[in-house]
């Protein structure tokens, strides 16, 4: 679920995977097909997002309208 999830954020290009045996290698690949939900991954989001640090949240009080798809993952206007 956490690969499934990391693949579906704006900010991630691509994913590191390890594993020690064949058996983790097949649950790690098979992140790529899994399809997480809307509240799915709303709940992730809000279960994993930290607080927001300077500049970030001098940002989101004075450029939001000028975030980009990476920035809106930093968004927490809904909070």
């Amino acid at each position: 679920v956490a690969l499934a999830w990391l693949l579906g954020r704006p900010a991630v290009s691509s994913l590191v995977i390890g594993a020690r045996n064949d058996v983790q290698l097949k649950d790690n690949l098979a992140a790529a097909a899994l399809e997480l939900g809307t509240e799915e991954r709303q709940r992730l989001d809000a279960v994993s997002r930290p607080p927001l640090l300077y500049p970030y949240w001098h940002q989101q009080l004075t450029a939001k309208d000028r975030f980009g798809p990476a920035d809106l993952v930093l968004d927490r206007s809904d909070i």
